[in-house]
């Protein structure tokens, strides 16, 4: 059994198994709203992130303004991936040059290391801040923060301007690894027990059998997937065609009887940020 100090602090016994199901990039396209909105309003999912930079991110907060009961936190985002669909910081270019490549949008995913070898914090932090602030004018009310495609977990620093944000906020931070997940369970917060799952991982010709199968050995403790429903428009299709269905297949299990039975039968308590941010406003 894990380190049951999280089930503790959110009032569940030690062998109470825990699951958020979190539907990252809300705001990316409005095909990825769709399914999130339904995955929200008709499947398993609980609580979502959403995307302030992207196109579709002012009808996402239009949806969350007119559904406040649904949790959702801020999708922290410095990386654009895809070639023919970009978007840039919401902070003036001109302040965070660092953060822009030459023409104009944040570092695409294959110029990561690039981009992390020359980033500076400050200007990550102002633009991190200034997305946050986005949502807060809107009338908008997060739970927590994470943050999109930057794969960091060797990087403390940027690790420690979330935490900073978070705690500065009121807001649950998701945690990835096993060391800033003892960092952050040290401080007396709570956080997922286990690294987080990135459902593109997943095989999508596999994910149904996958994922009753995770949920038939999902561990005391918080656990935490982090999934990415989409539908296979041609929207999506034209800006993801290496996506390879990873997105439609993730909505079919969100929103399976399947899944539902599945989550029954195993007993699995599911939660979302809200809880989490609870008792991080408290500490």
């Amino acid at each position: 059994m894990p380190n049951s100090q999280t089930n503790r602090l959110l009032g569940y016994p030690d062998d109470a198994r825990l699951l958020i199901i979190n539907a990252d990039d809300f705001g990316m396209c409005h095909t990825v709203n769709a399914a999130i909105i339904q995955a929200l309003t008709e499947g398993i999912v609980r609580s979502t992130t959403l995307m302030v930079p992207c196109p579709w991110a002012l009808h996402a907060m239009h949806f969350l303004r007119n559904h406040p009961e649904i949790p959702f936190g801020v999708h922290l985002t410095a990386i654009s991936e895809w070639t023919v669909y970009r978007w840039g910081p919401v902070t003036p270019r001109e302040m965070v040059p660092s953060l822009i490549d030459a023409a104009g949008y944040f570092y695409s995913f294959d110029n990561m290391p690039e981009f992390l070898a020359q980033v500076n914090l400050d200007e990550l932090e102002m633009e991190f801040r200034a997305q946050i602030e986005s949502v807060l004018a809107a009338g908008l009310h997060p739970t927590h923060l994470d943050w999109h495609a930057l794969r960091i977990s060797n990087r403390t620093d940027i690790l420690g301007v979330m935490l900073k944000l978070a705690r500065e906020y009121g807001l649950a931070l998701r945690a990835m690894g096993k060391s800033w997940i003892a960092q952050v369970q040290s401080q007396a917060l709570p956080t997922n027990d286990y690294d987080f799952l990135d459902s593109y991982h997943i095989d999508p010709g596999k994910k149904f059998a996958i994922y009753d199968q995770m949920l038939k050995e999902l561990p005391a403790g918080l656990s935490e997937w982090a999934v990415h429903p989409g539908l296979d428009t041609p929207e999506l299709l034209a800006i993801e065609p290496e996506g390879n269905h990873i997105r439609q297949t993730d909505f079919d299990y969100l929103t399976s009887q399947q899944a539902k039975d599945a989550l029954e039968r195993e007993g699995i308590i599911l939660l979302d940020y809200g809880a989490l941010q609870v008792v991080w406003k408290a500490k």
